[in-house]
Formats: C-alpha cells, structure tokens, sequence
C-alpha cells in the first residue's frame, strides 16, 4: 500500500506528507522544472532590470510615490506568505486529509515542487517561484472540486459541523486487526483508501457489518497463519498473506465521516448506517496489493472477469498465479468465492476473491459475479 505516516493533524502536516509522497515524482520533473526556473528566472532579472532604470528616471514627488512601491515590492514575499496561509486554513475548512490526497496528480506534484522550492530556497525569488507553483496546483484542484460542487466533500448541518461527506469513485476500508470501544460498542480500526490509491490512517467503521468485518478479518488472519510458508500445489510456489477489504461505491451513496478524538487521538469514523447497504461488498486479496486494487476499480477500461477451473493462470509461476489458487483455497473455510481477476487496460491482472459475508451490494455486482471469462490467450 502507499500509506502517509501517522499524524496529529494540521494541514502542515498533511503537505509534508504529500511533499515526501511525491519527491519521487518531482525528480522525473527535474528537468522541466529546472528550464521553467531559468526562465522564470530571466524574466524575474529583465523584470528586475526595467524596474530599476525606470526607479532611476523618477524625480521630485514620482521618486517619493516609486519608493514607496518599492517598499511594497520589497514586503511581497511577507504578502504572499500571509495569503498561502489563508490559502491553506481555507483548504482545511474543506477537510484536507481527504481533499489533498485524493487531488489530482497534476496538482499533487505541482503543489508539492512549489513547496520543495520555497523549502529550498528562502529568498524572494524562491518563494515568488514556489508560490507560483502552488497557485497552479491550488487552481488545478479548485477547477476539479470546487467548479464540480466538491463532489467528494459536502458539509453537514452546523450541529454535525465535525461530519464530512465523501462522494466520489470507489474507496476502501482496510481493517487492521485493531478495535476500539466507540459509543459504547466495539469497531474495527483500519485504513481508508482513496480513489487514487492513497492512504487515510485511523479510520474507524461504525454501524452496519462491523462485528462481520472484526470475524472476517480474524479469520483471514487465521487462514494466513495455517497457510502462508506452505506451497501452492499448481504452481510450486510458496502462499502469501492475503487481506480484506471493504468497498464502498462512493459513487452512488455518499459516505459520511465523522471526525472524532478518543483518548487525545483523531480518529475518522466512517458512519456506516448511513451507507446504503447496496453500495457495500467485501473482497480480498495480496495485502501489499490493495491500493493497487482499489486504483484499478478506479481505472477506466478495467474490467472484473473469472476464471474457468482449468484457466492457466493458476499455472503462473508469480504471485498472481497464487493468489488465484490461494483464493480458492480460502473460499473452502466459509470466507468467499476465489478465482477472480482484475485486468487493468495495460494488461495487469490482480487475483481477488469475494467475501460472501458480506451481501454482494447492487451496485458492485460486476466485481463480485463478473459475468466475463478471463482468457489469457485472447
């Protein structure tokens, strides 16, 4: 998976994050950002130049009113601090530990190169230039969320201020093996995975299939400790531990989340009974394949198939053969159907089974009962 580390909150926090999460990115950049500088920096420098010769030409009164602009030149940088702060607390307002990680990636990166700039370089010129930089991105972001009515973020009435809707793709709660008294009753504690693969620590699901999910995953647990080490008898090699999930169509139910501190911790509650039931179906599959997972639900082109009992996927000597096989094999102790696949439009395939404890919801019927074969061949 692709998580963000833990956090207290704050949306300083949450930019770093993003900032760590695509310096990878930003090195692929390297080139293009390096000519936008020198260009940038020309015209800063003919900038620069103009102003001066035209300070110089200025008498008597005009040289009065040209210092003084000059001074507001010089407090520019201290300005546009001042406004990416109000830029930031008005992006908070709008829950950023959902909104910034689920941002486009053309504005992830380009918010993240201004942040790394004006990091790296303290001086006016660094700060006009990330600035620059973060106002692409703020704007790419803004057209996409806010021009759209913030399809993933709709607030609540003042009285449930602290509840933010997410609507938009399909996400997934990952449990972790933890629980956690909320309201009086027991919930399982995980993560929540976002459209684009990325990660939301201390998530808690409340309501509706809650004690099925803390069963669900226990036995998986169990099942990867009786079988994890052994060898798959199809292809030789050795099973992996595998993972649930729990999938909500986003796009058809909106999924409240109430934010919550327990014992000086924020926690985010996803308020399942207020989740159409439809919307919701349980799955597993690799553990260090479910991000993969969800961003491929999210991929135009792909599509859910099964495979036939004498598919040779099971033949595969990786670890797309064994999930297939293993898959199965964990559908025979009551946890769900096996031997279904994932083929991304770049040809990628991700072995997955269904956990039929959780009731096939409407509108994910084409990933628990795909109606397509897979064939390899074709």
């Amino acid at each position: 998976m692709k998580p963000f580390k833990n956090s207290k909150g704050g949306l300083d926090d949450i930019l770093h994050k993003v900032e760590d999460k695509v310096k990878g990115d930003f090195r692929n950049f390297k080139d293009k950002v390096d000519e936008s500088l020198k260009y940038l920096d020309e015209r800063l420098e003919d900038v620069r130049d103009k102003t001066y010769y035209g300070l110089q030409k200025v008498k008597g009164g005009i040289l009065e009113y040209g210092i003084a602009i000059k001074d507001k030149i010089e407090k520019l940088p201290e300005y546009l601090d001042k406004k990416l702060e109000e830029i930031k607390y008005k992006i908070l307002e709008y829950g950023p530990k959902i909104m910034l990680s689920a941002l486009p990636s053309p504005a992830r990166v380009s918010i993240s190169e201004g942040l790394y700039i004006m990091n790296a370089d303290k001086s006016p010129r660094g700060k006009l230039i990330g600035y620059g930089l973060i106002i692409v991105g703020a704007g790419t972001s803004i057209v996409y969320f806010i021009m759209v009515g913030l399809n993933a973020i709709h607030s609540l009435p003042s009285n449930n201020e602290h509840v933010q809707y997410l609507g938009s793709g399909y996400i997934a709660f990952v449990p972790n093996g933890q629980t956690i008294n909320y309201n009086g009753h027991i919930d399982p504690e995980g993560e929540l995975i976002l459209p684009n693969g990325s990660e939301i620590k201390n998530v808690i699901w409340d309501g509706q299939y809650s004690n099925t999910i803390i069963q669900n995953h226990n036995q998986i647990v169990q099942l990867n400790n009786q079988f994890v080490g052994q060898t798959d008898p199809i292809n030789g090699q050795p099973y992996v531990p595998l993972q649930d999930l729990y999938v909500i169509d986003a796009n058809n139910s909106q999924v409240p989340i109430q934010q919550a501190i327990i014992n000086g911790q924020t926690y985010y509650v996803i308020e399942a009974n207020n989740i159409n039931p439809g919307n919701i179906a349980g799955f597993y599959t690799y553990d260090n394949w479910v991000s993969n997972f969800v961003e491929a639900m999210n991929t135009p082109g792909t599509y859910a198939a099964g495979l036939p009992g004498n598919s040779p996927v099971y033949d595969w000597t990786n670890t797309t053969g064994t999930v297939a096989y293993q898959t199965e094999l964990y559908g025979h102790y009551g946890l769900g159907g096996g031997g279904l696949v994932l083929v991304q439009p770049n040809g990628t395939v991700i072995s997955y089974g269904e956990n039929i404890n959780i009731p096939a919801g409407t509108y994910l019927s084409n990933f628990v009962a795909p109606q397509q074969v897979y064939n390899p061949s074709s």
